[in-house]
């Protein structure tokens, strides 16, 4: 990367609409939006559990429905970004998001609630892999860095945030309408978001390589087999005691996995088009760059389900209280990501073992903090500031450096692995860690909740030094 400028933004007319800012606002605020709804709606779930009354299973489904569909069509989304064009993709995307969004606030049972959330879903995975994509193409130099340091920022605050405005709504109960506005809420956001898309989303170009690109769709299916199996049982089994048709779904995904890559290997050899191209695949530091974010979003996403399960369910904070305490991590992980880049150049290479190994510290003196079944103090505050800091270190610096060779002809098929990477990591991170919580949790009351949660909290610190372990950052040349 040489140049420092952005490439001029198509107006809707055709002209140039140079103001980059607002592109990235854009694309940015939807990517929190979706983020959004994978944790709001954990927060409104006992509501819609009385107000319609759903079984146990269903309301699982109400909540992971979402996930599951997000996770298995991201790939999907990134591909036909490419082939279709970022800019219809986006659009539609968002425009599929906010409908189902609508239909999730207008749903009379259980079952129309499933349904649009599996819509809302697949809505999500057509627009976030544009953009990645959006911020490679659009983006250059240093104002790319900072383009993906605020990326990494509202990945960040969007967890926390879910929590928190999904216990002020719940709690307002606007007009009687319960759980209702924690969806609703998406939809005037959709529209505004959509109206300025329209205007500052550059025009879509497609080139020649574009047009011969075919879509690899025995590949997705096979892709979306295997994330489909490894994604089902991680969110369902937990709370269904890991039957064995949930053991038969993990080892079938790699299965899946497995045929996946003997496939696209093989049309790879022919001269086809794989859905993902082996070029990025073997960029320097990209395996590694791939375990980093996988590990740094698994100890971020257990962190806080389970800081959050101890929080309300041991300690019996109301969810709003609850989603206050991960302000601190928020906030210097936001801060963190968008500033690591202007640090002493020297320190650079060290930034994310250095950050792993804060992160395992930050774990470890939050357990410590509340191991005595109390609240922990104003200790708590720097310690769980430390453990954002680590965190955000671990993961700005892997993604700027995962992306700093991709050239603009590959970001889809970066941004669609990348995106995914993130959100299985996230799915492992609750699923692992969540499991070894409840697991050790063998009773009720604050001190079992504590001590369940120290268990957890020596787990995630060994995770991170694990993370560690994989060496010093490599600056892209």
């Amino acid at each position: 990367m040489t140049s420092t400028t952005t490439r001029p933004v198509l107006s809707k007319d055709g002209g140039t609409d140079n103001r980059p800012g607002l592109l990235l606002g854009v694309v940015l605020a939807a990517q929190f939006m979706a983020l959004l709804d994978v944790f709001i709606v954990n927060v409104a779930a006992p509501t819609i559990r009385v107000e319609l009354s759903a079984s146990g299973a269903t309301l699982q489904l109400v909540v992971a429905g979402y996930t599951i569909a997000y996770a298995v069509l991201l790939i999907t989304g990134a591909r036909l970004g490419a082939l279709v064009g970022h800019r219809r993709m986006y659009l539609g995307g968002l425009a599929l998001f906010t409908a189902a969004s609508l239909a999730c606030g207008l749903a009379a049972g259980t079952g129309q609630l499933i349904a649009f959330r599996l819509v809302q879903g697949a809505g999500a995975a057509l627009m976030i892999p544009q953009v990645l994509s959006l911020i490679q193409r659009e983006f250059a130099g240093e104002r790319r860095v900072k383009a993906l340091s605020a990326y990494s920022a509202v990945l960040a605050t969007g967890a926390a945030a879910g929590q928190v405005v999904g216990g002020i709504l719940v709690s307002a109960d606007l007009f009687g309408t319960g759980w209702r506005p924690v969806f609703l809420v998406n939809v005037p956001i959709g529209i505004a978001l959509l109206v300025l898309g329209a205007r500052v989303l550059p025009r879509d170009v497609r080139t020649e390589a574009t047009r011969a690109r075919a879509l690899d769709l025995p590949g997705l299916v096979l892709l979306a087999g295997a994330v489909s199996l490894l994604t089902v049982p991680l969110v369902l089994g937990q709370e269904q005691d890991w039957p064995l048709w949930s053991w038969l779904s993990l080892g079938g995904s790699l299965v899946f996995l497995a045929l996946f890559g003997a496939y696209e290997s093989r049309l790879a050899r022919r001269g086809g088009a794989p859905l993902i191209a082996p070029r990025v695949l073997r960029l320097p530091g990209m395996g590694r760059a791939v375990l980093w974010i996988a590990v740094s979003m698994g100890v971020n996403a257990g962190f806080l389900f389970t800081l959050t399960l101890h929080l309300q369910g041991g300690l019996g904070h109301s969810a709003l209280r609850a989603g206050l305490t991960f302000g601190p991590a928020a906030v210097v992980f936001g801060t963190v990501g968008m500033t690591w880049r202007r640090w002493p150049a020297r320190l650079h290479r060290a930034l994310i073992p250095g950050g792993f190994l804060l992160a395992a510290a930050g774990a470890l003196g939050v357990g410590g903090l509340l191991a005595d079944g109390g609240a922990g103090g104003w200790g708590l505050y720097p310690a769980l500031g430390a453990l954002g800091a680590g965190i955000s270190l671990a993961f700005s610096p892997a993604l700027t450096g995962a992306l700093a060779t991709v050239r603009p002809e590959d970001a889809a098929d970066a941004s669609g692995l990348l995106a995914t990477v993130t959100q299985l990591g996230q799915l492992i991170g609750v699923a692992a860690f969540g499991t070894l919580f409840l697991a050790a949790a063998d009773g009720s009351g604050a001190q079992n909740s504590a001590d369940a949660l120290w268990t957890t909290m020596i787990a995630l610190a060994v995770a991170a030094l694990a993370g560690a372990a994989a060496g010093p950052w490599r600056r892209a040349r």
